[in-house]
């Protein structure tokens, strides 16, 4: 078997290490993105109507701190993975992304939860998409689509299951005794893979960067990175404002019961996971910026389904477009990425631009959730949605277009 430093790396299943990689990045992406980050917005109708908060007030916890920890600790995240890499980070954002988990279930002031959520969002900075993302793109080359997709899954995975946990959870133990046991198993999950997971030489001593890549000084004086910046902020903030804000839009404007939420929201992750894998096997056959735009245009043209409600069919129709695009919607920036700029540098770009995606994300919901109390309605707050995503659809357009090979 040849060494991870060689050619093994470049095939999928080549090397019980790279299988091991991948499962790590897999179940770290199931417990962070899918139990913790996804499955917190399930509780936000129990909280809104147990204290009396707002619905601006329990998705401004993810905003404000997303706003504090991505710009403060982003590029630094992404420096200590180019460095050291990704495994020392990986383990402490499990570690407080379960804490925070299980410390919402014990609030009952707005300081506290944002006390928490603040611990949740540095969590998901030191252990969700930034370290998994240059883990797989250090051990996978020719394969790194599939591997991403594959990988990515643990989102879907972990998203289709939150809800129906959840639910089940909160029957037998209320809601604030479910996210205590969230929070437990997003630490037995993750932790051990993490612990035990084996990393390759740092990026100098590997051939993971072709000798033109350009440095971090010329990567972020180009229109390129800029263009991606934006096109994945926009793209993110058409996302999470629509995925944060849906439990809140089904149950209390729509009227839906705790399991008719449950099925619509399970049926948007699980879809996911045929977009993912989808997009990767895509992503590896055509030009990524097609792929990319063909994901942005798919959530732009999904979100006004959701004004034909209580109409369901058009609910699940927008289940199954939204998933599909929310599948490959964080999957395919580092890919984007590291075809333009090299491996060299990846950490750090996507410090950068994960950390402006991080901002998108935290303070779209919340602007969604203003909108809807000013108004009374979510029909001003999702037509915005619609058309930050198609502002990410035209900056995805200016990008270059490079060619694939089998």
């Amino acid at each position: 078997m040849n060494s991870p430093a060689t050619g093994s790396r470049r095939e999928l299943f080549r090397g019980p290490d790279a299988v091991q990689a991948l499962a790590t990045a897999f179940f770290a992406l199931f417990s962070i993105v899918g139990l913790a980050l996804w499955g917190l917005p399930f509780f936000y109708d129990f909280m809104v109507q147990q204290f009396g908060w707002s619905r601006a007030q329990v998705t401004s916890g993810n905003a404000l701190s997303k706003l504090v920890v991505g710009p403060v600790f982003g590029f630094f995240a992404g420096w200590i993975v180019d460095r050291f890499g990704p495994r020392r980070l990986m383990m402490i954002g499990v570690l407080l992304a379960g804490v925070a988990l299980a410390g919402l279930g014990i609030v009952s002031s707005l300081g506290m939860f944002y006390v928490f959520y603040f611990l949740s969002a540095l969590g998901y900075v030191c252990g969700g998409p930034l370290p998994n993302q240059v883990l797989l793109s250090r051990w996978f080359d020719k394969s790194r689509g599939k591997a991403m997709g594959i990988a990515y899954l643990g989102i879907g995975c972990g998203g289709a299951v939150a809800p129906w946990l959840s639910h089940l959870l909160v029957q037998h133990f209320g809601w604030q005794a479910a996210l205590k046991a969230l929070g437990l198993l997003v630490i037995v999950i993750a932790f051990p893979l993490a612990f035990f997971l084996k990393e390759l030489p740092p990026p100098a001593t590997v051939h993971s960067a072709t000798s033109t890549a350009p440095g971090v000084k010329a990567a972020f004086q180009s229109m390129p990175f800029y263009l991606l910046a934006i096109g994945s902020m926009c793209s993110i903030a058409a996302v999470s404002g629509t995925q944060q804000n849906l439990k809140l839009f089904l149950s209390l404007d729509q009227h839906y019961s705790q399991s008719q939420s449950a099925r619509i929201i399970s049926l948007v992750l699980t879809c996911s996971i045929a977009g993912r894998l989808l997009m990767g096997w895509l992503a590896d056959r055509f030009p990524t910026k097609y792929v990319m735009l063909s994901i942005y245009l798919l959530v732009a043209v999904a979100i006004p389904l959701l004004f034909l409600a209580p109409a369901k069919a058009p609910l699940y129709g927008f289940a199954v477009m939204f998933g599909i695009g929310l599948g490959g919607d964080y999957m395919i920036i580092p890919l984007m990425a590291v075809e333009m700029f090299g491996m060299r540098i990846l950490g750090r770009l996507l410090g950068v631009i994960l950390t402006a995606d991080g901002m998108a994300e935290a303070v779209s919901p919340w602007l969604v959730g203003h909108l809807r109390d000013a108004s009374g309605s979510y029909v001003s707050g999702f037509s915005l949605l619609v058309g930050v995503a198609l502002l990410g659809a035209i900056a995805v357009s200016g990008l270059p277009r490079s060619s694939k090979t089998a």
